[in-house]
């Protein structure tokens, strides 16, 4: 416990940096998607006491959105607005419109009608019984609610990182990639912090109000009006070029040197959006145009994007048919290939496959149905995954689906016998693993190469030869060496990337 305290201790001394950005990006996040979803709410829910014949269903409809899951309601997000914050604050104020909504309608109806009635003997408006009576007599029951809304957006923004958003789930999923729980720890404990403070902050504003008055609800309101909209007045510069990177410390290394090669040798502005999350979220980025450049690999594209089946297995052909599905059904251009063949692989603690007599995957037909498998849910439901594998060699397991940063821990422990794997992954050698052997060829090459849209290639055509420069460069050896840095030594992605250039004379010094 004392050695485990001390670890965090020196990765906050660390990262302190990362920790403040991260925080700043998830409070701004929480106080703009609070303050429009009072702005929406909170008017509406006054509108809909007036108009109680479509309360209820307005109601009902807001209860819908946040039945919703709110990875999906942020995956939803991407085809619509794209990544970034914009789509994590709609997303986040959709979420949280309910509790706003409902007590703010409840607070104003359950105020004693008697008190109402004597208001509108002494002559006022409806406008003035709301000011003077229904809000402040209600005001507790409605920041109720929004202290509700508060801690779910908090609490909900973590996942805002899958999409580009930042915050402090950035901090989170980075543990988790890495199997790291105090990197989970300096995310999730200054997200809990924040959702106590604003909680605070909110309860000792409604104890100032007591029910007579709304302005230090007001005062709050501009407060945070102030601290969302003084920093946009020192705007970054815009970036030319915004390059997006999958979870995982080799897409992140790799669009790194794609960032530096750019803007070494051109005058272009390179913004990096690394781990956007899994395949599918990053394929939607760049289609949507939120994003310019990623690393993509010839197999997934071939198997996931063209949705063919791969009966070749020569790198260079198999290269070829994914560079010319790619150009002319979706309008992207792969670039030249690095080295590198990260294709997938089934792994196995090296004591049990020696138990086991097991060196193939055809070796584990003898254990059909005996074997519990932790596959990412990518991988699960894949062609050249766990479906390819029940197809080609019959085999079934017992599976349960978990994020990747998850499995080696899991397969150490013994709570799952094989997992899935990449050839350059860096835990392969940390755990002592035994890569199981692809007798049938199930797994086609997976050769990574920079995925650029086409109209960025025509308006910037000069980054083609600049990125062609790591075509057949990067070996496997080399790849898993790098990862192994990052995610062991806790080794920061751009400065190992400058390194690998300068080390090869790529990149001036």
């Amino acid at each position: 416990m004392i050695l485990a305290f001390q670890s965090f201790m020196t990765l906050l001394q660390t990262r302190q940096d990362m920790l403040w950005t991260a925080t700043w990006e998830h409070l701004q996040l929480s106080i703009i998607s609070l303050l429009l979803s009072v702005f929406i709410a909170l008017p509406l829910g006054i509108i809909l006491t007036r108009k109680t014949k479509v309360a209820e269903p307005i109601i009902g409809a807001s209860a819908v959105l946040q039945t919703i899951p709110s990875l999906a309601l942020l995956g939803f997000m991407i085809p619509l607005i794209g990544i970034g914050t914009t789509p994590a604050i709609v997303a986040l104020t959709a979420y949280a419109l309910l509790p706003i909504l409902r007590n703010t309608y409840t607070g104003i109806r359950e105020v004693d009608p008697s008190l109402v009635e004597a208001a509108r003997g002494m002559g006022m408006s409806s406008f003035k019984r709301l000011h003077k009576v229904e809000l402040p007599i209600a005001m507790p029951v409605i920041m109720a609610g929004i202290r509700t809304s508060m801690v779910l957006i908090v609490g909900t923004a973590t996942l805002a990182a899958l999409i580009g958003a930042g915050g402090l789930g950035d901090l989170i999923m980075l543990g988790i990639a890495r199997s790291n729980n105090e990197y989970i720890l300096l995310g999730a404990i200054p997200a809990a912090l924040l959702a106590l403070f604003f909680d605070a902050i909110l309860r000792f504003t409604e104890k100032r109000s007591g029910g007579r008055s709304i302005m230090p609800i007001v005062s709050v309101v501009i407060v945070a009006i102030l601290i969302v909209t003084v920093p946009l007045a020192i705007r970054p510069q815009q970036a030319d070029i915004t390059i997006g990177g999958k979870l995982g410390s080799e897409p992140e290394i790799i669009i790194n040197m794609h960032k530096l090669l750019i803007e070494d040798q051109t005058d272009l502005v390179v913004d990096l959006e690394p781990n956007l999350g899994q395949t599918d979220f990053v394929f939607n980025a760049i289609q949507s145009g939120n994003i310019d450049i990623y690393l993509e690999f010839a197999g997934t594209a071939i198997m996931t994007f063209l949705d063919e089946d791969l009966e070749k297995n020569d790198e260079q052909e198999v290269f070829e048919i994914a560079r010319d599905g790619m150009e002319e059904e979706y309008g992207l251009v792969f670039l030249q290939p690095m080295a590198f063949n990260n294709t997938y692989a089934i792994a196995m603690m090296t004591e049990l496959a020696e138990e086991l007599d097991v060196e193939t995957i055809s070796d584990l037909r003898s254990y059909n149905n005996e074997l519990t498998a932790g596959f990412t849910h990518e991988f699960a439901d894949r062609q050249d995954g766990y479906l390819g594998i029940q197809d080609v060699y019959g085999v079934n397991f017992d599976v349960v689906t978990m994020e990747a940063g998850l499995r080696p821990h899991a397969l150490e422990s013994g709570d799952i016998d094989l997992m899935d794997a990449y050839a350059t992954d860096w835990y392969i050698v940390e755990y002592d693993m035994t890569v199981l052997e692809d007798d049938e060829t199930l797994f086609p090459p997976y050769q990574g190469a920079p995925l650029v849209r086409r109209d960025i290639l025509e308006q910037y055509p000069e980054i083609a030869d600049v990125l062609n420069v790591l075509g057949g460069q990067i070996t496997d050896e080399e790849m898993q060496e790098m990862n192994h840095r990052v995610e062991v030594g806790d080794e920061n992605a751009e400065d190992i990337a400058r390194e690998f250039l300068q080390s090869q004379g790529l990149l001036s010094e």
